[in-house]
């Protein structure tokens, strides 16, 4: 399905953002030069007649994105979470695509039900309310046991939903092999590896017994973490389409006016929504990857709930040193040992110069340390980072993708709690405590028990597995493929596309 066809998608993204109105205001919230913002307005404005007109009653840039797809709106809800980037306006109007968008019809949702757990709504639950939640994948309901009593929370995959998120995919791939083609620097960033990887995550949401599984693993990690709340699995009641959880009563966290009328402390919140992913990522390996305001809450007594666990990030134990190291040495500005990590790990081709990219690495932490968070643009942080990247030829790390973009989404979290705090001073003492445990003498010898461990469970299978590697590096090399040629239709397509970038870039800003 990755053909030509896409590219009125690709018209039609742009066309959704200037028929909305979304084309001015993410380009003033992005700053735009006039001079950009007059020429993609330009490029839109005929093809404006083939947008999606939305819901008229949302504000612009949330209209287009509903309008648009599932996964138009999972981009929005990144962008929520980040006012530094583009403005608290635009930030606060976003926030309803977490848990606000418009719920389909009840009684679908009971069908829905009745047809995973075989069994009839009535006999289930005594009460089962309208959707209190609705998001781009499912919503969900109130409900409460019937034999029970307790109070739960069922959530219901909306209708059709697997084959919107196929087509919304369909179109990132051919948008990204267009990238590919007409931007040879790009390649590096793996574009396509990227949107395979958005592609996995997203299958993965779509069935709920993997959610429901992520809940427990997740559950009994944290079991000790204080402060910290992951309602229960019901797995009686719960399949594919349909999982049913513990109700998490509280407070939303992106209800900052509600928050300080019951008198918590935002400070005290916005440290431990930090730490407490920092240490589900180091500790565990297992993090939860949706963590914005949407999917969070805060208890009378002031502990965080999550809830939604359908992109859950795992990172191995080797991954999860490296990245410990590396903040570490930006925490204590050891740019050397930072620069020295990136090479160890491959990040970085080895023929680069490593005393270079402390240099460079020095010009990026150094600004953070000392000044206020409020003081810190992000988005020319990241904009300096990309060039330095860029400029030492370091690829895109797929299996760290997840793990970055929860950092940027918690972080703007913490920020819309406490815009003061130091992210530095409070992922400090979560890191140390991590190198204290994993890099000393015990964590030496836990290592080499689990080596002796592996070679003697592979023992007798040594001699074997050696002597095939001899055999294959004796064979002749094989003779080279002939490269095949891109046939005329993606070259058509692929000069058709180039005058729409633009437009692209600016509905997916």
């Amino acid at each position: 399905m990755r053909g030509p066809h896409n590219i009125l998608r690709v018209i039609r993204t742009g066309a959704t953002f200037e028929r909305t109105g979304a084309m001015t205001v993410a380009l003033a919230a992005f700053d735009a030069p006039p001079l950009v913002r007059a020429a993609l307005r330009i490029l839109a404005w005929p093809f404006r007649w083939l947008g999606y007109a939305g819901d008229p009653t949302m504000p612009p840039v949330t209209r287009a994105l509903t309008a648009l797809g599932p996964a138009y709106i999972k981009f929005g809800q990144i962008l929520s979470t980040r006012p530094d980037v583009v403005g608290e306006d635009l930030a606060l109007q976003l926030m309803v695509l977490q848990d606000k968008l418009p719920p389909f019809p009840k009684a679908e949702a009971r069908l829905a039900v009745e047809r995973e757990l075989e069994r009839p709504v009535d006999e289930l639950f005594s009460e089962f309310s309208e959707p209190v939640a609705a998001a781009s994948i499912a919503q969900v309901h109130h409900a409460r046991l019937a034999r029970t009593g307790e109070e739960v929370a069922v959530k219901v995959l909306r209708p059709g939903i697997e084959r919107a998120f196929r087509r919304d995919i369909d179109a990132f791939y051919f948008l990204a092999r267009i990238v590919e083609v007409l931007s040879p620097n790009s390649r590096r960033l793996r574009p396509m590896e990227v949107i395979r990887h958005f592609e996995g995550v997203v299958m993965g949401e779509l069935d709920l017994r993997l959610e429901a599984a992520s809940a427990g693993e997740f559950a009994a990690n944290t079991a000790g973490d204080e402060g910290f709340v992951v309602p229960p699995v019901h797995w009686d009641l719960s399949g594919r389409r349909v999982m049913t959880l513990g109700w998490a009563e509280g407070t939303g966290m992106g209800d900052l006016a509600a928050i300080d009328a019951a008198g918590h402390d935002r400070r005290v919140l916005a440290e431990r929504v930090l730490q407490l992913f920092l240490r589900h990522a180091l500790r565990d390996g297992f993090f939860h990857g949706d963590m914005h305001q949407g999917n969070l809450k805060v208890a009378k007594g002031g502990d965080i709930v999550a809830y939604d666990f359908g992109i859950m990030g795992r990172i191995d134990e080797y991954t999860r040193r490296v990245y410990a190291e590396i903040i570490i040495g930006f925490i204590r500005k050891d740019y050397a040992r930072v620069a020295e990590v990136h090479f160890e790990a491959g990040y970085v081709p080895a023929d680069r110069d490593v005393d270079e990219f402390a240099r460079a690495l020095r010009a990026v932490g150094e600004p953070i340390f000392g000044m206020d968070a409020s003081r810190i643009s992000m988005g020319r942080l990241l904009s300096y980072l990309f060039e330095v990247t860029e400029r030492f030829g370091m690829e895109t790390r797929t299996e760290l993708i997840l793990l970055q973009r929860t950092m940027v989404v918690v972080e703007g979290v913490a920020r819309s709690l406490d815009p003061h705090i130091n992210i530095w001073q409070a992922a400090r003492p979560v890191v140390e405590g991590y190198i204290r445990e994993f890099f000393g003498p015990k964590a030496l010898l836990r290592d080499l028990r689990r080596t002796a461990l592996v070679l003697a469970r592979f023992g007798p299978r040594l001699p074997h597995l050696a002597e095939a590697a001899l055999i294959r590096q004796s064979l002749p090399p094989a003779p080279p493929q002939r490269p095949s040629r891109a046939g005329p239709l993606l070259w058509i397509a692929t000069g058709a596309a180039a005058t729409l970038v633009g437009v692209l870039a600016a509905g997916l800003l």
